[in-house]
Parts: structure tokens; C-alpha cells; sequence
């Protein structure tokens, strides 16, 4: 489709196509429902050794909040947690779980790019879709496990405490 146009037309219909599915996808992500967290792709793998497998191999604790984050709807900020109860931990695994969903489908992108381009240039943008993706994909998994242990500990203290309320920080 783009294989005959001048690189810069190329480009830029590339940036536009990108650009749309992009937003396409985060629209759709905007309106999952709360019970996504509960679909079987976002349940630990055996691989993944309880999320240490993202600490071991791809050393993601040195440069995870080094890149940047989007503030969800209603300004839910992902980069501290402001408090410590099970809803606020839900909450959060919820989003660990949307902005997974998010970042895979956008690398559905990668067939649309090599599908239209010549290959070079489908190599090229494939990359980068996979580069701007794939990391933001690996620290949603990561921080959920680390999430779900936490999660683990608030219940079990809760039931040493014979407590049923939150626990706040």
C-alpha cells in the first residue's frame, strides 16, 4: 500500500497510521470493565518465578521509574501508593492489568506495518512499536505480582487482627 509513495509520505502516513491505532486502543482500554483482572492471560506464568524472572534477566527495578507514566482516568497515579487497603490495591492491580492490555494490543500494530510497507521500513516502525510497548507491557506484570504479594499480606494481617476493615498507611 505505502510501498510506492517517497520516504517522507511514508513516514508520515506511518506516524498518522500508528497515531490512530494508538488511540484507537487506548479508548477501547478506557472502557474495560473492573472483572478484566480476572482473565486468565493476566495470571502468572510459571515462567515468570513469582515475578523474579523481570528482576533476574531483565533487571527491570534499575530502569522501570526511569520511563515515563500516563496518569489514568480520574488521575489514579501510578507511581507511589497513597494508601494501603485491599480497595486501593485492587484498584491498582486493575490498572497494572489495563495498561498490560493497552500496551500488547498496541503491538498488534507491528502486522499492520509490515503488511503495508516494504519490509526495511516495516522492520523499522516494528521496532519501534515493540521499543515504545513491549517494556511498559513487562512493568505492569512485574508491579502486579509485587501488587498481589502485598495484597496476600493485607488479608493475612487483617485476619491476624481479626480486623474487617482497610488497613490505611
Amino acid at each position: 500500500m505505502l510501498k510506492n509513495l517517497s520516504f517522507l509520505n511514508m513516514f508520515i502516513w506511518n506516524l498518522f497510521i500508528i497515531g490512530v491505532w494508538h488511540l484507537t486502543v487506548f479508548l477501547a482500554c478506557v472502557k474495560l470493565p473492573q472483572s478484566i483482572p480476572q482473565k486468565e492471560r493476566f495470571a502468572p506464568k510459571a515462567w515468570e518465578h513469582g515475578g523474579r524472572w523481570y528482576r533476574d534477566k531483565l533487571k527491570i527495578q534499575l530502569w522501570k521509574d526511569k520511563v515515563p507514566q500516563h496518569i489514568g482516568k480520574d488521575g489514579f497515579s501510578k507511581e507511589h501508593l497513597t494508601g494501603v487497603s485491599i480497595e486501593y490495591v485492587d484498584e491498582f492491580i486493575f490498572e497494572t492489568c489495563r495498561g498490560e492490555w493497552m500496551h500488547l494490543k498496541n503491538c498488534i500494530c507491528i502486522v499492520v506495518t509490515m503488511l503495508i510497507n516494504p519490509l526495511l521500513v516495516g522492520i523499522v516502525f516494528s521496532f519501534l512499536i515493540m521499543l515504545g510497548n513491549l517494556p511498559f507491557a513487562a512493568i505492569q506484570r512485574y508491579n502486579r505480582f509485587r501488587l498481589l504479594v502485598l495484597r496476600k499480606k493485607l488479608l493475612r494481617d487483617m485476619r491476624a487482627n481479626g480486623m474487617g476493615q482497610t488497613v490505611t498507611a
